[in-house]
This record gives C-alpha cells, sequence and structure tokens, in this order.
C-alpha cells in the first residue's frame, strides 16, 4: 500500500498529511514520487504545506522511507507479495521555502536531513547527510525565456560499504549543480530549444567521499529513461545537452535530447552504473547519450500512451573500463499506458 494517509486541512492555505504517502517537492531533483518506473519512492510520517497562491511555498517534514519488498532475488522471482516498511533506522526530514520573486520567478532555499543505521537484515552505510540548496528559475512560456539554476551542496559522513566489518565513518564532502535556459517560440507547435548542463561530484583518491547522493529524486525528466536503462544520474557524471521540445496541441507532446557524458572523477563509478576505473587510466569520456519521447492522450487526462527510445553511444571509459560489459553500445525502448484514476 503506497499510500494511506489523513489529510487535514489547517486553513484554506496550509495543509498536512499524516501517514503513507508520496511526495513531490521543489524542482524534484532530491524529493519527488517516480513518475516513470513501476516502483515510487513513498514514506511514513508528516508532511506540513503552505501556498499562498502566487507568492510563497512552504514544505516541512519529517518522513521513514518506505523499504520496497521483497528485497531478495528468491523473493522477487518468485513474485512474493510483502508488505513495505518502514523503520526508525531510517529517517529522513527538512524544509523548502519558495518565494515568487517577480516576472515569473521564483527563489527557492531548502536544506534536508538523512539520518541512517543498520538494522537487523538490513546493512547499510550509516549515512548521516545535511543537504542544503538554492533554487532561482522561471518556468517556460509561450514566446519567452525560462530558466532553471540550482545549486546543491552535500555535508556529513557515512561509511565506504555496507560490510559490517566496515565501522569507519568517513567525511562526506558533495555537491551537483543543474543549469538551463531555454526559449518558446511562438509557432503553431509551441517549440522550445533549451541547453542544459548538469554535474554531480564523484569520489576522488583521498578518504573522504566525494560522491554526491541524490536522496530520493527523480531523474526521468531531465536525465533519460529509468527503470530498465536508467544509466546517466547526479552521481559522479559531468554532461551538457541541448534538448528540443514540441507541443502540437492539449493531446500530443514530444522531445528529442543529445547529451554528452564524462565522470566528474576519473577513479569513480560513472552515474547510477557500477563500472568503474581505481586506476583512472580509462580517462574520463563516458560516451553520449540520445533519446526521444513521443507521449498522447487517448482520454484526456484519464489515459495516456508514453513512446520513448534511448541510445548510448560508448566512450572510452565504458568500453575499456576493468569491469566495463562487452556488449557494444546500449539501444533502450519502451512503451507505456498511464492510467489516472
Amino acid at each position: 500500500m503506497v499510500q494511506a494517509y489523513v489529510g487535514f486541512d489547517l486553513d484554506a492555505q496550509t495543509t498536512l498529511d499524516v501517514g503513507r504517502m508520496t511526495v513531490d517537492i521543489g524542482s524534484r531533483r532530491l524529493v519527488s514520487r517516480q513518475n516513470f518506473r513501476n516502483t515510487t519512492n513513498a514514506f511514513t510520517g508528516v508532511h506540513l504545506h503552505r501556498e499562498r497562491e502566487g507568492g510563497s511555498r512552504l514544505d516541512v517534514f519529517w518522513l521513514m522511507p518506505q523499504m520496497r519488498l521483497p528485497d531478495d532475488r528468491d523473493g522477487i522471482l518468485a513474485d512474493r507479495v510483502e508488505f513495505d516498511r518502514e523503520s526508525t533506522a531510517l529517517q529522513f526530514f527538512g524544509a523548502s521555502y519558495e518565494i515568487a520573486v517577480g516576472h515569473g520567478m521564483w527563489l527557492e532555499a531548502y536544506a534536508y536531513g538523512l539520518t541512517e543505521r543498520d538494522s537487523p537484515g538490513s546493512p547499510t552505510t550509516n549515512r548521516h547527510l545535511a543537504t542544503p540548496g538554492v533554487r532561482f528559475h522561471r518556468k517556460a512560456a509561450r514566446e519567452g525565456i525560462d530558466f532553471d539554476a540550482e545549486l546543491t551542496g552535500q555535508v556529513g559522513h557515512a561509511r565506504g560499504s555496507t560490510s559490517p566489518t566496515d565501522l569507519q565513518d568517513r567525511r562526506v564532502r558533495a555537491w551537483a549543480t543543474h543549469v538551463e535556459i531555454g526559449y518558446t517560440f511562438d509557432a503553431a507547435w509551441q517549440p522550445r530549444a533549451a541547453l542544459a548542463y548538469d554535474q554531480g561530484s564523484g569520489t576522488g583518491g583521498g578518504k573522504g567521499i566525494g560522491r554526491f547522493d541524490t536522496l530520493y529524486g527523480a531523474r526521468r525528466f531531465e536525465l533519460g529513461p529509468t527503470s530498465l536503462y536508467g544509466l546517466v544520474s547526479r552521481a559522479n557524471s559531468i554532461s551538457p545537452g541541448i534538448r528540443v521540445e514540441v507541443t502540437p496541441d492539449k493531446r500530443w507532446d514530444g522531445f528529442v535530447m543529445y547529451r554528452a557524458l564524462w565522470l566528474a572523477s576519473a577513479t569513480d563509478a560513472f552515474g547510477a552504473s557500477s563500472v568503474r576505473d581505481p586506476s583512472g587510466r580509462s580517462g574520463r569520456f563516458a560516451g553520449q547519450q540520445i533519446e526521444g519521447r513521443v507521449r498522447y492522450w487517448l482520454v484526456p487526462k484519464i489515459a495516456q500512451l508514453d513512446v520513448g527510445a534511448a541510445v548510448l553511444l560508448k566512450g572510452r571509459f565504458l568500453r575499456d573500463a576493468p569491469n566495463a560489459p562487452p556488449s557494444g553500445d546500449t539501444h533502450y525502448s519502451y512503451v507505456g499506458l498511464n492510467l489516472n484514476f
């Protein structure tokens, strides 16, 4: 049961949810409900949301992320049904405040905390992280410039592995950024062209951890398909790209996007992959990603068809790293049907 909560309207602008829930906050890069894969991030706890029309938005929360079960190979292959559970051993909390600053622009500041410890049957890296950030953005509008700039830092401590014998806390110093500028043309299909740049730090040769932890953020809306693909993330990656979108009418929309991919640290694993060269001799160029998607509302606001594809043209790192799979370039495609009820 992903959601089962009680919602209270404290006043016309403030709501309080208590129970099991999904949560979207800000850009969704750190706290989000997943909208692509067939499992979603869900939490148990308390979420206070206050929104003044045209003015400001405030989110304050204390949550226990749900652990999706079963999480063992035998249970998954047997299609075993288990109730997802939460634990005080993993707690996620924080606040976000966003305010309109005029001319369609918004300024957001946030700070999130995460504490984690081992529990029976669930070894962890014992993360204790503080993740503050700031975002300045303007939404896309017909015939106009839009932009989105977000900078996030991360400090704390964690362990290098989940091994019970690894008892050494290592200092965490990490960061990530997203910068995007786009322009929507006043034309029949409302074409929008945008330049984007994403970077997330990686762990270098020191004793500390420099790899950015994306917490509970979404990736599909700007980094490519996830699910069975899901290579690009905000961890140890440098990724500039260009995107073109069209919206022919209220039922159709689509986009194509190109990204070049590098590692921020040559000795850390790239993105969401486990491909790594501890020596750094395989270089930093991971490759190029080209993706596209078309969506169509079969029944407006109820049933939407989603068709997409991605091609990964592997670079030197993904070909030559010691544990790189010898599988050549990756071609991924999907067809999905989203039902809203």
